[in-house]
């Protein structure tokens, strides 16, 4: 599960970051007239998605919280499902001293308890996917937020997100500014305090 939520979600995210941050910038002139940015003007950097992500503390701390829900879920879903189990094993045994009502009324029940047990494993799936759907949702919002400051701050036009196979084939590595922003976020999400994902 975590390998899936770090492949989707840097796929997500570099989506994302690519398209917000890959806009002509507008300047002002003194009449007012707005004109478009030369590139020669433009000040530009890029960050490894992927390395933001991954060393990004908050996003670690919110992986593990869901990674262990689904480990607790899993534990509930097998002790559900052994309870199950050994009640159809209890039925093939006494089967044989059941009258036919008997046998085909506790077939009917096991049957709506499969389809019961099947519903509550689809319900946990459900809540787990909304879980990483909603973290990652938040870990967009959050590096989102924290990129545009800290562009204005250092005077960056464009900030890039480059992902192995993504828009950016190269790009110097003196405007690699990823350690930058990893030190950054980690050092705002320290000193905050954060809610737990439900």
């Amino acid at each position: 599960m975590k390998k899936t939520l770090n492949t989707l979600g840097i796929l997500a995210l570099s989506a994302g970051l690519f398209f917000a941050c890959n806009q002509t910038a507008p300047t002002t002139t003194e009449g007012g007239e707005s004109e478009v940015m030369s590139v020669s003007e433009m000040k530009l950097a890029f960050v490894k998605t992927d390395s933001v992500i991954n060393k990004y503390e908050y996003f670690k701390t919110k992986s593990e919280e869901i990674t262990e829900k689904g480990k607790r879920f899993e534990g509930e879903l097998q002790s559900r499902a052994r309870g199950f189990e050994q009640e159809v094993a209890n039925f093939q045994q006494s089967a044989a001293s059941m009258t036919m009502n008997q046998a085909r009324a506790k077939e009917e029940e096991l049957v709506k308890k499969e389809q019961n047990l099947m519903t509550y494993r689809n319900n946990l799936m459900q809540e787990l996917s909304a879980d990483e759907a909603g973290l990652y949702n938040d870990v967009y919002e959050k590096i989102q937020t924290y990129m545009k400051g800290f562009a204005e701050e250092n005077g960056y036009t464009m900030v890039l997100s480059y992902t192995r196979g993504g828009a950016v084939w190269y790009a110097n590595d003196a405007i690699d500014v990823t350690d930058q922003v990893i030190e950054g976020l980690n050092k705002a999400y320290n000193t905050t305090p954060t809610d737990s994902v439900k």
